[in-house]
């Protein structure tokens, strides 16, 4: 017994050591809470269970991760295009924190080798990865502050891992494309506005796509316009389409 525990603790320092010197090498700091960047990396399929009404995984930390994502954004290409309009500034942020780019980010920050997941080669959740670098940042901005999270993302991501011309010139409507799909499969298609907070200069919309009145998405923007695209974009995941269809 005492030998086994001696393997299981030997096992978790290795992966504590690995996970800490990954971070330091990516982004140039080291965390002070660790703990917070192992949970940011579970996913639910490997949630711990507490209780039978309470389940820990990364879910809270994405929730978090990714308003503050959409804030650094939004504020980077507000000053990074002064002359250009909302509709450009709203589309080009939709773009730049939409799940599909989030995947491709993840796997090339090598995030994707830390996820705890049960479900085999990813291949039931195509967000799963995008998920996790939403949720590593809301471990950062606990565990390091806002100005720290907004640096990290403007000087380690943002600027080396970011084609701001490619981005621009990416066209993928998703909302139109899921309205195309619903019609095809004859099934009703409903946006919801399930709430708005904030001020009136930094209101923050939540939008719930229903398929046959059944919930299957949500997008969090500071527009509607990019909550909806948001939501429909990870429609688009669960419901495993393809949107070059």
């Amino acid at each position: 017994m005492k030998l086994r525990l001696l393997r299981a603790n030997l096992t978790e320092d290795h992966q504590e050591k690995n996970l800490v010197d990954s971070i330091r090498n990516l982004f140039g700091f080291t965390p002070d809470n660790f703990h917070l960047y192992k949970l940011a990396f579970r996913h639910r399929s490997a949630a711990i269970e507490v209780n039978p009404t309470v389940r820990i995984s990364n879910e809270r930390l994405e929730y978090l991760g990714d308003a503050i994502l959409s804030a650094v954004v939004a504020d980077y290409l507000f000053k990074k295009f002064p002359l250009k309009d909302e509709g450009f500034l709203t589309e080009m942020r939709s773009k730049m924190v939409s799940r599909a780019y989030l995947n491709k980010l993840a796997i090339r920050l090598g995030l994707d080798q830390f996820i705890e997941s049960t479900q085999d080669g990813f291949s039931y959740n195509k967000s799963m990865m995008g998920d996790a670098f939403e949720a590593f940042i809301g471990a950062v901005y606990l565990d390091k502050g806002y100005n720290f999270s907004r640096k990290l993302l403007i000087d380690r991501i943002i600027a080396h891992h970011y084609d701001l011309d490619e981005i621009e010139h990416t066209e993928t409507n998703y909302k139109s494309k899921l309205l195309e799909w619903s019609q095809k499969e004859k099934c009703s298609l409903e946006f919801a506005l399930l709430s708005e907070s904030g001020s009136s200069h930094k209101k923050q919309y939540v939008i719930e796509i229903r398929i046959d009145g059944n919930p299957v998405a949500r997008g969090t923007d500071f527009s509607i316009k990019g909550a909806e695209q948001l939501a429909a974009e990870k429609a688009f995941d669960q419901l495993q389409l393809d949107p070059k269809e």
